[in-house]
């Protein structure tokens, strides 16, 4: 492979990696991004999801009502945002649709919550 070929395929894949890194991150920074008030949490996941617990703190905003209820995601990059739902699946999802509306201050959290609960982390029945 010619020495400027390498180059540029080195410099993609580290650009690639570079976006991945903007679009999530791990649980333990979201945890402590949470607890010390620094990020919003937004679990996605669906109501009968919630039922099995959530992150404390964490707004619950169910993928499926995003569309009617977007107005509640803060607009400002002052206030980070966290996307969670319970792989990483439908928040990389989620996240995409929202940086086309201009939010480029969202994240998601790798794992979601179902490695949160693997972890034994504090979990609290939602509001209702």
């Amino acid at each position: 492979m010619h020495r400027r070929a390498f180059l540029v395929i080195a410099l993609a894949g580290a650009a690639t990696h570079a976006r991945a890194d903007a679009d999530s991150v791990s649980l333990d920074e979201a945890r402590a991004a949470v607890e010390s008030g620094r990020a919003l949490l937004i679990d996605i996941r669906e109501p009968n999801e919630h039922a099995t617990g959530v992150a404390a703190g964490a707004m619950l905003l169910p993928m499926s009502q995003l569309a009617r209820r977007i107005a509640e995601i803060p607009a400002s990059a002052d206030q980070p945002v966290l996307l969670i739902c319970n792989t990483q699946n439908r928040s990389s999802r989620t996240l995409k649709a929202l940086r086309e509306r201009g939010y480029g201050h969202v994240r998601f959290v790798n794992g979601g919550m179902s490695e949160w609960a693997k972890r034994g982390w504090p979990m609290v029945k939602p509001p209702g």
